[in-house]
This record gives C-alpha cells, structure tokens and sequence, in this order.
C-alpha cells in the first residue's frame, strides 16, 4: 500500500523514506513509494547518510546504514516477545473468556511464553515454560501448516510422533492431510490430542522475517461446548494472532 505522508510532519516524512528505503533503493522508486517530491526524498536520504542511517553506494542508490544494524541489535538484544503480545493476549481472554496462550517455537517443540487464565472456574494443567510437541497442540499444528511438507516430515521424522492421547495424531500421512485442512480454514484445532478433556483453538503468529515463530490459543474443556460458533472463535483468534505478528515486526501483506 502506498503511503502519503506528503501532508504530514517532517518527522512522518523522514520515517516515510526510511521505512521505503528497505524496499527500494533509487530516489525516483523511493519518491513514488511515498508520495513527496524528489527534492524532498534527497534532502532526506543526504541528512540519513550524514546520520549514517543510509549509505549512498555512488551509483544513485541508497541502501540501509550501519547505525540501523546497531539500533536493531541493541533493541532485539532486549526484546521479549511475550511482553509484547501481553496485551493482546489479555483482550483475547476478556473478548472470549477462555484461557489464552501463546507458544514459541523452540527447536522442534513448542514453549508456552505466556498464559493468561480464563474467566472460568477452573484452570488449565499448563505453565509458562512448559514445552509441547508440534504435532499434538493447536499451537503446534498452526506453526506445522505454515511449513512444507517436506519441513513438517522431516521434524516429525527427528522427532518422533508420540501419542499423548488416544486422539493423537501418529502418522506423517496422517498429519500431512491435517495440516492441509487448517492451511485451507486458516486456524488449527486440538480436540483432546495433547490432553484428555481438553479442546483449542490456534493461530500461527509469524516474525518480522516471515517465518512463523510461534502460535496464539484458546482452551477451553469438552465438557464445556463453545459458547458460540467456532468460525466467530477462530476469527478472533487469528485477529490476535496477527495483532501479534505486527508487534513482532512481521508486516501485513500489502494491497495495491
């Protein structure tokens, strides 16, 4: 999407060339990105170089500067994807009632980041640090649909397909046409696989290089049925989980 930031501040302008600067690299390419004037585009990218923010390579491109790597190594250094997502996660539990988690991806498992109890009498057998398998959990399966079957074969191949409940998926043929069917809904579900009496709803949550780093659930007992329809659930799972992914620095997909 084309930003226009040509009626803004100087700050909204000069953050409007840096943010193009990392897609396009010709004035005349960053100037039509952003909607300012060549001259405008130029004085920018001359005070970003003075700053070393950009680097002119000489043959009229500008690429990102070595204060840029510095500042995102500084900050990444610092940074606790749990404690971004921590509001999100809280509006998913007050919109919902459920009990909400966010998992990471660690290795060839999945560790519960966060988890925020649900408006219900009881809670779940589960805990910040607690590590799942891939193939058992909603969060697990939503970050396996994001993969090819080849990736998921081969994780499962490494790491074996243990059976945790009498629901467990158990066979790679079997979780590949799983994982078809939430590539196709664009949510996962776990219906007593990872425990029994228990039933989620995930989303994967993708990173700011594209990659799915973790996933976002609601749980809630079979016992208790879904206090409304499942599609309107999943929906505002996928919100929150995409509500996430921007706090991450993965950004939407763009439409021109």
């Amino acid at each position: 999407m084309k930003s226009t930031p040509g009626n803004g501040n100087a700050t909204e302008k000069v953050l409007a060339v840096l943010q193009a600067l990392a897609e396009s690299d010709r004035i005349a390419d960053i100037a039509a990105g952003t909607g300012l004037p060549r001259s405008t585009v130029h004085r920018i990218l001359q005070s970003l170089v003075d700053h070393r923010f950009a680097l002119n390579s000489g043959d009229g491109r500008y690429i990102g500067g070595p204060r840029i790597l510095t500042l995102a190594g500084r900050l990444m250094a610092r940074f606790d994807p749990a404690q971004h997502a921590d509001g999100t996660l809280r509006q998913l539990r007050e919109d919902t009632g459920y009990t909400v988690h966010f998992g990471l991806l660690a290795g060839d498992d999945v560790v519960y980041a966060a988890k925020v109890e649900g408006k219900k009498p009881y809670r779940m057998p589960s805990s910040v640090g607690l590590s799942v398998r891939l193939h058992t959990t909603a969060i697990g399966k939503a970050i396996l649909a994001t993969l090819s079957d080849e990736a998921v074969s081969t994780i499962m191949e490494r790491r074996g397909m243990e059976a945790r409940t009498p629901g467990t998926i158990t066979t790679v043929p079997a979780l590949l046409g799983h994982l078809a069917s939430i590539r196709a809904r664009g949510y996962a579900l776990d219906e007593e696989e990872n425990e029994p009496g228990i039933r989620c709803i995930g989303a994967a949550v993708y990173d700011h290089t594209g990659r799915a780093a973790g996933a976002v659930s609601i749980s809630t007992l079979v016992l208790e049925p879904w206090d409304r329809p499942m599609d309107e659930l999943a929906a505002r799972v996928r919100a929150s989980a995409r509500e996430i992914s921007e706090s991450l620095g993965h950004l939407p997909e763009r439409r021109d």
